[in-house]
Order: C-alpha cells, then sequence, then structure tokens
C-alpha cells in the first residue's frame, strides 16, 4: 500500500470542541459558562489557523441533540453566545481584511431564535463576497441529517429520469458541497474516549487524519493547535491506495 507524507499544512480542518461542561462542572461552574470561555478559545485558535494560512476551517458549533435537548437555561445562554458572535464578525475588521467567508450549515433555521438567525443571516451576507478564507459553522447539525438530506434530493432529481449517480452527483447535493474534503479532524476533551458523533461529516471524512486531544476545549490553545499541525505535516497519509 502506497504511503504519502504530507510534509504540509492541512487545507481543510474541522474542529469539534468538546469539553466545555464538563470544563465548567470541575470548576464548580455553571455549563454556560465553560461555553462563554470557549469562545474565547476559538478566537486564538481562528488567529492562529490565519496566520498558518489555513484557508478552510469547520467548526461544530452544536448538534441538533445538543440545540434541542438541553435545559431552556442553558440553551438561552448558548443561543445568546451566538447572536453575540456572529454580531461580532459583522463588525470584526481581521474578517473584512483577511476576506474570511462565513457559511452556517445545518438545522439551525429550525431551532435558533428569530434575533440569532437575523445575526447569522448578517454575518453571512456581509462576507459572502470573501474568497481568501472559509470558516464554517455547523449548528443543529448531525451527518445522519446531512446524508438523508442528500439521497431525498438525488430521489427527486432522478425520479423517472435516467441520472446515473456518481460521487459526483452525491457531493453536489450535500450541505458542504463547496467545501473541500476535510484534511484533519480535531477533536478536544477525549480522555480514554476517541470516537465522533452523529454521523460527523460522514462524506468529506472519508480519508481524513484524525487528532484527539486530552485538553478541554476552554483551555485548547494556539501552541497545542500548532502542534497538532506539525504532527499532521509529519504523518504519512494511505489515502486509500
Amino acid at each position: 500500500m502506497e504511503t504519502q507524507q504530507t510534509n504540509t499544512i492541512p487545507k481543510h480542518i474541522a474542529i469539534i470542541p468538546d469539553g466545555n461542561r464538563r470544563w465548567a462542572k470541575k470548576r464548580k461552574l455553571q455549563p454556560w459558562i465553560g461555553h462563554r470561555v470557549g469562545v474565547k478559545a476559538f478566537e486564538k485558535i481562528l488567529e492562529k489557523s490565519r496566520e498558518l494560512k489555513i484557508p478552510y476551517i469547520t467548526f461544530w458549533g452544536g448538534s441538533w441533540d445538543n440545540l434541542t435537548k438541553r435545559s431552556k437555561t442553558e440553551l438561552s445562554f448558548l443561543f445568546k453566545i451566538y447572536t453575540e458572535q456572529f454580531k461580532r464578525i459583522v463588525k470584526d475588521k481581521r474578517i473584512h481584511q483577511d476576506k474570511v467567508k462565513i457559511s452556517v450549515l445545518g438545522r439551525w433555521k429550525e431551532v435558533l431564535p428569530k434575533i440569532t438567525k437575523v445575526a447569522v443571516k448578517k454575518a453571512i451576507e456581509a462576507t459572502k463576497n470573501y474568497n481568501n478564507y472559509f470558516l464554517t459553522f455547523l449548528l443543529a447539525y448531525n451527518g445522519t441529517d446531512e446524508m438523508l438530506d442528500c439521497v431525498q434530493k438525488i430521489a427527486e432529481i432522478t425520479q423517472d429520469k435516467k441520472i446515473k449517480i456518481t460521487k459526483n452527483l452525491i457531493k453536489e447535493n450535500l450541505w458542504t458541497k463547496d467545501l473541500p474534503p476535510v484534511d484533519l479532524v480535531i477533536r478536544t476533551g477525549c480522555n480514554q474516549d476517541p470516537h465522533l458523533s452523529a454521523g460527523f461529516m460522514m462524506w468529506d471524512t472519508t480519508y481524513s487524519q484524525f487528532y484527539f486531544s486530552e485538553t478541554f476545549f476552554p483551555v485548547f490553545g494556539p501552541k497545542e493547535f500548532e502542534k497538532i499541525i506539525e504532527d499532521f505535516s509529519e504523518r504519512e497519509r494511505r489515502l486509500g491506495r
């Protein structure tokens, strides 16, 4: 089997920020405090990613279950954080200087309050013409939902038509149709429990490398992020060959 040593930074990184609630619990704080501190950690990671010239970052901000099954108090605080952050994006000079395009994928329109949806849409609109960097948020996102939606779209397209189902046709009908394959998935907060959840980006992570960090996301910093990128650059990727 052939191998390929990367010797380069990844083009597309997907981040699963686990550990906000556990970090808060260890400190006898309310879970939403962990989310608040996690946002600060994420901002630092984003800054480092642009410093390293990584063009695509995808951030799983919440699964469908995360945003529908937690307590009303926690969700209210989480939605407030989303609203604040997307409003901040619109005003962030660095976003506009670096020409960062914002995308939001998932069933977020079904669960977010109106004020949050307005903030999200404004951030998308304000950055729609940028093409230097691509920051994608997954909100109310499950990979299983994405694949089911894809299958339903293809079923409608091919009904009573002789259309061959190909890999390209599947990709064109995914929520992530505009994103390249994920080179590296980073999941934080994995203490002897490395795993994925809810079919996370199942099509786009077919040949991804994975890194499971024990660090809770609120204290996951730029130095560890950069070390993970260095680790990736030294790996050999088989890519199915």
